[in-house]
């Protein structure tokens, strides 16, 4: 617990909102994903079962875990974490459950105001984190089309959805590679596991900060993604507008950029 209460304030902060900007602007560089502050998923964290614990544990994977939800940046950097849920809880529960979802949901963040889309004269659109089919669409969240009978225009909001998402599962398998205790199951109490993970997260970050370098970087890519696609969460009717304000965008002669055919 030391090493996460030594580290924390240097390189897990709550962000300001120019740091939101700037993760903003990482997103927009390097995914073409404009107003991104962040790239949502969770990570199983194998564990032995715990005595008495039932089914608590036992994910959808079938073996047992707790969860790690984490926001990263563009650096492969942690923003936000939320550590310790049981294994079978889906990861839309575990966000709208943690502190994470809630400051989110209620504006506790600081995140920016809604901001023009890049060369933009259309409405405002707000700042927003990137997940998979398993997080719930919202205002604040946006998730891909469902996957059958996509046309080419929610195709491309999905390629560049996943762009965005890319950084979180890179972020996952970089953790993973280099703390090698995640690569078997802890043998340690769960609460015990959560120390654990909470020193390895502030010491990733710290290495992503500190003492990454190019060629490093260049080998992300190539790392077996960390995070766990599990199941469907629900659409909400703002998230839906929203989502439809970013895949016109995507499709339009100033939001456009070349994808995949």
């Amino acid at each position: 617990m030391s090493i996460w209460m030594r580290l924390k304030a240097s390189v897990l902060p709550h962000p300001t909102r120019q740091q939101w900007l700037d993760i903003a602007q990482g997103f927009l560089e390097r995914a073409q994903f404009p107003n991104c502050i962040g790239a949502l998923d969770g990570k199983h964290i194998r564990v032995k079962k715990p005595p008495n614990s039932g089914s608590q544990y036992y994910n959808y994977k079938q073996f047992f875990s707790v969860v790690l939800l984490a926001l990263a940046d563009t650096n492969y950097r942690f923003i936000i974490v939320d550590i310790g849920s049981y294994g079978s809880t889906a990861d839309a529960r575990i966000f709208r459950a943690s502190r994470m979802g809630r400051w989110l949901q209620s504006n506790l963040l600081d995140v920016p105001q809604p901001a023009n889309l890049p060369g933009s004269t259309g409405p405002p659109a707000p700042y927003v984190v990137v997940g998979d089919e398993g997080f719930a669409l919202s205002s604040q969240l946006m998730r891909p089309f469902p996957r059958r009978g996509l046309d080419a225009k929610r195709r491309t909001f999905n390629y560049r959805l996943s762009r965005a998402r890319r950084f979180v599962e890179c972020a996952f398998g970089i953790f993973t590679h280099k703390w090698r205790v995640f690569l078997s199951p802890i043998q340690l109490a769960p609460q015990n596991v959560n120390v654990v993970i909470k020193a390895c997260v502030v010491l990733h970050n710290y290495v992503r900060t500190y003492e990454a370098t190019p060629d490093e970087d260049a080998q992300v890519e190539s790392l077996p993604s960390g995070s766990d696609t599990i199941q469907l969460g629900r659409s909400g009717l703002a998230g839906l507008r929203v989502r439809e304000l970013f895949d016109d965008y995507f499709l339009s002669p100033i939001g456009s950029f070349p994808s995949h055919q």
